[in-house]
């Protein structure tokens, strides 16, 4: 029997008016004290002992004395040590390359740790609570060749070390003694993680994007079954008799728990706050107490773990949740205490003063305290080391405990099942932008325009209205006269934060409201340059986007360029929409060129009374080329861009359908670049007939609140937990249409122009690869950037992010 059990439900039973925020206990009061809100709009309420750990920690690994954690982020990689007991940290090295894959040897004399796609497994010696690299086993040459193993397992007795792979998707058995591969067999899939039977007779594998889970015989060295679970199946845990296995399934929100001698799912639990609820939670840890009792699941996307009664197979219940940093990977449990990963550490780091002038390495060294942590330390931008992983040591709490740490929890997440078909917070009436889903708008039609990778504080840093900083300014208004303009015409945005770090994970939140856990632990090793897919199926595989909430609400839709490869739409909802002329990211193109396609389906849609409701049109110019020799400048590139914006506006102010129609354009991420608030600040832009004029809005928007407007303007349900919580824009849009058309102003800076074929910046950009979004590291393409502008001597300021601190119960917009 499968059923679903629902945590809210139960504590809404114990806890009457739980769902309509009861008074906090003491408990939960304490808590608050120390509150974190997040760029997104969420918050954080950590509890227990915090150590520092690396960038992205992904896997803990226990033994009797100790814990190791394996940190696999975008910059540097390394292995902590830490003893169990004492609760501090022993040893830390850096490691080239590693993923996921975590495990002591039974004396606790080794740990071994997956070499990601350097294609091997590294064994350390462990002497005196040091770590100490003793051998490697090799699966194969490494990168570009594929196999990069992930989780590892170990039978002590027959010397076999157990690991699977997310490249090759096999499963590999080596022989300990000799380090030889004694048997490789498909998958069929990306292999997440294994663990082997307490009789070790049998190993289960999870398949990270095949939804189940396979069982191999170790005696009679073959698969034996297939068992199917939820979507994205990653962590695995079994209980100390073997009998259960519990599966944590990342899109679905839910841990499938499995008999293993009946070979079926006896139930689902179901890790969200909420019945139902969208996707968003990305349940990806799973772990038993000693008793097997309780079992307790990391939900990385609602920062918190949930809590089941376990004891009764078949009857489980919901106890609770307890909040977590930001972000967690994995949880464990030793003894009395659990080890929670944090992915993302406890919260965005302001560093006011900033590092030295950063080298083509791409590492940041601050001067001596300047950073959080002790000592000397390297910092990068945001895509990797700014967001530093914890590690969270909690004791395991009395029930009383846990009502306080749930209230914590829920008063930490602005999603809510009940209201997420309205906006969370109704505008005046007639407002144009609906309060439900469903709801009319005098708007008919959206126009949303992606583009790449700038901060705030770099484009419009320049307008004395809104909270700029002018010596951070790189492309202001003589470069971007019409996105100025835009800014002065109609809404300046300055509090406007994306969802997404870089471009890899920002086009699925800009498009998807979301970014799966197989996009959120694979794009960092990608960006470090340590391989890794991150433009395939897999990363899109089974999520919702824009589109296909078009398409089942009836919705007409189309896009140019954006989820378009190589002349191919990304996903399927695609076929069939999409303009094949339009050319997709490519740098030798301009956007001016891209626009005048626009314009020439549009007139042709126009025309035949075709327009569709729902237009997403990527410009991405502004990725600039940096200071490749012989390529446009970043001005060029800038203004190409801009230019572009404006002659889209202009054309369609001039149709119509101007007065029915609305425009929102925003940065794919703000990876690319310096802002004196924090580093997700980004510029975005509203256009249109209801669109107030002349206007400041100082309100804390995110992606996610973009589309969450387009949503309701078009009668769209919510893609995921973040779309459905985000707040709305109704404040800068007016009942009375104002029909003036915009004014394309030109450009003021030489499109033409090109970067000189010598120089030291020359130098720096040779050999650097344009041809996608986002394949030139970009503390290198900050670098380029602020020296094309200010000179090659100049100082390069280090991104900035701040800690979004607030007092309990006080807002920050």
């Amino acid at each position: 029997m499968t059923k679903a059990l629902i945590g809210i439900a139960l504590l809404c039973g114990v806890l009457p008016g739980f769902s309509q925020g009861p008074r906090p206990s003491s408990i939960a009061r304490d808590i608050e004290a120390n509150r974190v809100r997040l760029p997104n709009g969420w918050s954080l309420t950590p509890v227990g002992k915090s150590l520092p750990l690396g960038d992205l920690p992904l896997n803990i690994a226990l033994s009797p004395k100790y814990a190791a954690v394996t940190n696999n982020g975008q910059s540097i990689q390394s292995i902590q040590l830490f003893d169990v007991r004492a609760g501090k940290q022993l040893d830390s090295v850096e490691v080239g390359t590693a993923w996921g894959g975590i495990v002591f040897s039974a004396d606790e004399k080794s740990l071994y740790v997956s070499g990601g796609n350097d294609n091997w497994i590294i064994r350390y010696a462990i002497r005196d609570g040091r770590l100490k690299k003793a051998d490697t086993i090799v699966l194969g040459a490494r990168l570009p060749n594929k196999v990069s193993p992930t989780g590892i397992v170990l039978d002590d007795k027959r010397s076999l070390l157990y690991t699977v792979t997310k490249e090759d998707n096999s499963l590999y058995v080596v022989d300990l003694r000799t380090k030889k591969i004694v048997r490789r067999l498909p998958l069929g899939g990306e292999g997440y993680t294994c663990l082997l039977s307490p009789d070790k007779k049998e190993l289960y594998i999870s398949i990270w994007g095949e939804k189940k889970i396979l069982v191999y015989d170790t005696q009679a060295n073959g698969f034996t079954d297939s068992i199917a679970v939820g979507d994205h199946p990653n962590d695995l845990c079994l209980s100390h008799n073997g009998r259960m296995l519990y599966v944590a399934n990342a899109s679905d929100n839910s841990v499938s728990v499995i008999d293993i001698r009946a070979r079926t799912v006896t139930e689902t639990l179901n890790a969200a706050l909420y019945p139902a609820s969208r996707e968003g939670s990305t349940t990806n840890g799973v772990a038993l107490s000693d008793d097997d009792k309780t079992l307790f699941v990391a939900n990385a996307d609602n920062n918190c773990l949930a809590v089941f009664d376990v004891s009764k197979p078949g009857e489980s219940t919901s106890k609770g949740y307890i909040p977590t940093g930001w972000y967690p990977t994995c949880v464990r449990v030793t003894g009395k205490q659990l080890y929670v990963a944090n992915g993302k550490g406890f919260s965005s780091f302001a560093n006011p003063r900033g590092p030295n002038p950063i080298d083509v390495r791409q590492r940041v060294f601050l001067h001596q305290g300047d950073s959080l942590r002790s000592g000397r330390v390297r910092e990068q931008y945001i895509g990797g080391g700014l967001l530093m992983g914890s590690l969270s040591i909690i004791d395991i709490p009395t029930d009383e405990q846990l009502l306080g740490y749930s209230q914590a929890v829920f008063h930490n997440t602005p999603y809510n099942k009940a209201t997420e078909l309205t906006a969370v917070e109704a505008g005046e009436p007639n407002n144009p932008i609906p309060a439900r889903v469903g709801a009319t708008s005098p708007i008919k039609y959206v126009f949303y325009i992606i583009k790449e990778n700038r901060t705030y504080d770099q484009v419009l840093g320049d307008l004395p209205e809104g909270n700029g900083d002018t010596s951070l300014v790189l492309f202001g208004e003589k470069v971007t006269p019409n996105l100025h303009s835009l800014a002065r015409e109609f809404v300046l945005l300055d509090n406007f934060y994306v969802d997404g770090e870089v471009s890899a994970d920002g086009h699925n939140w800009c498009m998807g409201a979301y970014a799966t856990d197989y996009m959120e632990k694979i794009w960092p090793s990608s960006y470090g340059h340590r391989g890794g897919e991150i433009y395939s199926r897999k990363t899109t595989l089974n999520q919702r986007y824009i589109w296909d909430q078009a398409k089942e609400a009836g919705v007409s839709y189309r896009t140019y360029g954006e989820f378009v490869r190589s002349g191919k739409p990304a996903i399927p909802s695609l076929a069939g929409h999409f303009d094949p002329a339009f050319r997709d990211f490519d740098l030798h193109y301009t956007d001016t060129g891209r626009e005048r396609e626009w314009e020439r389906e549009f007139d042709s849609l126009l025309a035949a009374g075709a327009v569709p409701a729902f237009n997403s049109v990527r410009l991405g110019t502004d990725h600039t080329e940096g200071t490749a020799a012989g390529r446009p400048t970043p001005f060029a590139h800038v203004a190409d861009n801009d230019l572009a914006v404006g002659m889209l506006i202009e054309h369609l102010s001039r149709s119509s359908i101007w007065k029915e129609s609305a425009v929102f354009i925003l940065e794919d991420d703000a990876q690319n670049g310096p802002d004196h608030v924090d580093a997700h600040r980004s510029p975005a832009y509203i256009a249109g007939g209801f669109v107030k004029r002349h206007f400041v809005d100082h309100t804390m928007y995110t992606t996610s609140s973009m589309l969450h407007t387009m949503e309701l303007i078009l009668g769209m349900q919510p893609m995921s937990q973040y779309d459905a919580a985000a707040n709305t824009m109704w404040r800068s849009f007016t009942p009375e249409a104002n029909l003036t058309a915009f004014a394309t102003l030109p450009e003021q800076v030489n499109l033409n122009d090109v970067n000189p074929s010598k120089g030291g910046l020359q130098g720096m950009a040779k050999g650097l690869d344009f041809s996608k979004e986002d394949l030139v590291a970009d503390a290198i393409m900050n670098t380029m950037l602020w020296k094309a502008v200010h000179g090659e001597g100049a100082r390069v300021p280090a991104p900035v992010r701040a800690a979004f601190v607030k007092a309990a119960g006080v807002d920050r917009d």
